[in-house]
């Protein structure tokens, strides 16, 4: 088992990461939940906002994560797959032009492939007009600093919120 400098087994980084995601996601206001992904907790956090500047859009934006010991292309593919429908699944409101989802599906691993950073830094996932995923791996080594990799550049639908959706994952994910 690797251990990290303070003699915590490197999986219990993933699992500190996870714990102290939930609490900058109730901090922000977020309603928090847990559910399961392939015997994984997965930790929720999801918010509703309404700005002048968006012409009155709402967006939900739902957060959520899980801890695993690697984080692969197929993983990440899967999880990414999961989240988007498990959102689909719980949103309010009519989806369309007044009301769009923002989702940050993130796993957290002391170990993640170089493929799966690529995979998650390349772009945006649309499902529809008004599902938009924005995947981030997050690697908790034992011998580094946390590296979180995300795509940061504009989607054709929902591009008003970027701005907003970059603060908020700057926010959760440090």
């Amino acid at each position: 088992m690797t251990q990290l400098i303070d003699g915590a087994p490197s999986a219990d980084a993933a699992n500190a990461y996870l714990e102290a995601l939930r609490e900058r996601l109730a901090a922000d206001g977020c309603g928090v939940t847990t559910t399961t992904w392939r015997d994984y907790r997965v930790v929720i956090g999801s918010r509703s906002d309404r700005r002048v500047r968006w012409f009155g859009t709402k967006v939900e934006l739902f957060t959520l994560a899980a801890a695993v010991p690697e984080v692969d292309n197929a993983s990440m593919a899967e999880f990414t797959g999961w989240a988007m429908d498990y959102v689909k699944s719980l949103r309010s409101g009519l989806p369309g032009a007044r009301n769009a989802a923002m989702i940050l599906p993130a796993l957290v691993g002391c170990s993640v492939q170089p493929s799966a950073s690529n995979w998650a830094a390349k772009d945006a996932r649309i499902l529809g007009t008004s599902l938009i995923s924005r995947p981030i791996t997050v690697e908790t080594p034992t011998s580094r600093a946390t590296r979180v990799t995300m795509y940061r550049g504009r989607v054709v639908y929902g591009g008003m919120f970027t701005r907003h959706v970059l603060e908020k994952a700057s926010l959760y994910f440090p």
